[in-house]
């Protein structure tokens, strides 16, 4: 599997981005930048050519793209961010994936939804539900995605449900229980080990927060790259927020 990457720069406010569940630590702006673009390049080795959405310097949490669209094949739905502070990063967003040429629909209020908490695993979406995305929003979700089984699930003690579970290539969920409720759920060794972002075959992103679960993961016969990204993890990011990746082969 290959295709496009999407994904934001840094911006120098990055410092300034919403911290909800964890405490607030220094953020070092041109390391943020210098792991970015280590990032990028480490997809762009998985076969995942970046395409960059405008940058939006005056908004700290724009990097994290994934919260402004969830792609189902051809299908950008472009969401409403349960923050409001987040929402006008949805406009640069959205003409980037008109440009792909992909149909762009929208989440409408009072829904509400942030890509974050959508998780697609085969024919299933699984969609958090959490400080940042509603019951309207996952319904909204559902209707958009009619050939999906859209699954409503409860989180706890964290920002996002792919804070806490993300699908390994074979589809196997791996995450932390005591976040979510899920089953059959593999359980890393670090919490930053429920983070993976498929790359295609057997081949897996993580970040290098999480060098057991790798480890493991290997066993399991997949392939890892690992990355750094700690001054993301400072601001509740991880390796899947980053990006938005759209399939141009299988």
């Amino acid at each position: 599997m290959s295709g496009i990457a999407l994904v934001r720069k840094p911006g120098p406010r990055i410092a300034e981005g919403i911290v909800t569940n964890i405490q607030r630590e220094p953020v070092d702006r041109a390391l943020a930048a210098e792991q970015h673009a280590r990032y990028v390049a480490a997809l762009g080795d998985g076969g995942w050519r970046a395409v960059h959405a405008e940058p939006a310097d005056d908004l700290p949490d724009a990097p994290f793209v994934e919260d402004a669209v969830v792609v189902a094949g051809r299908l950008a739905v472009l969401t409403r961010p349960g923050a409001p502070e987040r929402r006008p990063e949805v406009e640069s967003v959205a003409a980037a994936v008109r440009l792909l040429g992909m149909k762009a629909v929208r989440i409408t209020g009072p829904g509400t939804l942030d890509g974050g908490d959508v998780l697609q695993v085969g024919t299933t979406v699984y969609v958090g539900r959490s400080a940042r995305t509603n019951e309207q929003g996952v319904r909204q979700l559902a209707a958009l995605l009619p050939e999906r089984k859209v699954v409503s699930v409860r989180l706890t003690g964290v920002l996002h449900l792919k804070s806490a579970v993300t699908a390994l290539p074979d589809g196997t969920l791996i995450g932390d229980p005591a976040y979510v409720d899920l089953p059959g759920l593999l359980v890393p060794p670090e919490e930053s080990g429920a983070h993976v972002v498929p790359l295609g075959g057997d081949r897996v992103l993580m970040a290098a927060s999480a060098p057991e679960t790798a480890a493991m993961l290997e066993k399991r016969g997949f392939s890892v790259t690992a990355v750094d990204i700690s001054e993301f993890e400072k601001l509740e990011g991880c390796v899947t927020c980053l990006s938005v990746l759209i399939p141009t082969t299988p």
